[in-house]
This record gives structure tokens, C-alpha cells and sequence, in this order.
């Protein structure tokens, strides 16, 4: 018995011009974050991604310190 094929809807083709068009007013909708805003947040990100390093790192030496403890005997 042969396998039927799932119906998947088709999508309509666009003309690469006309998709290009579409995707600039799409982008031309966007509320996009003013400078001042996107520094801001970005400082904002980093400062956090170090402080979660910072508290990786401390977990981790404080377990290496723990399990060498705990093994040398």
C-alpha cells in the first residue's frame, strides 16, 4: 500500500520585488527603541551577564574547594 502524501497548505509565491516591498513597510511599523534606550539596555545586559559569571564563578570555586576537601581524606 502506498503512503499518501500529508495535505500541507500550499503557500502563495510572491515575486522576490514585491516580498522585499512588503517586508519594508512591515519594518517601517516597528517601534524601534531610540538610542539613548538601546545603550541603556545594553549596559544593562552586560552588568547582569558579568554578575552572573561573578556568582558562576564563586559556586565553582567554592565546590572545588569542597570536593578537595572532602577527597583528600
Amino acid at each position: 500500500m502506498p503512503m499518501e502524501k500529508p495535505n500541507l497548505p500550499q503557500i502563495p509565491k510572491t515575486a522576490p520585488i514585491i516580498f522585499i516591498k512588503e517586508v519594508r513597510n512591515e519594518l517601517s511599523k516597528v517601534a524601534w527603541p531610540s538610542r539613548a534606550e538601546t545603550v541603556k539596555l545594553t549596559v544593562v545586559v552586560i552588568a547582569i551577564s558579568f554578575l552572573v559569571g561573578a556568582f558562576i564563578g564563586g559556586l565553582d570555586a567554592l565546590f572545588v574547594n569542597i570536593t578537595s576537601i572532602v577527597f583528600r581524606r
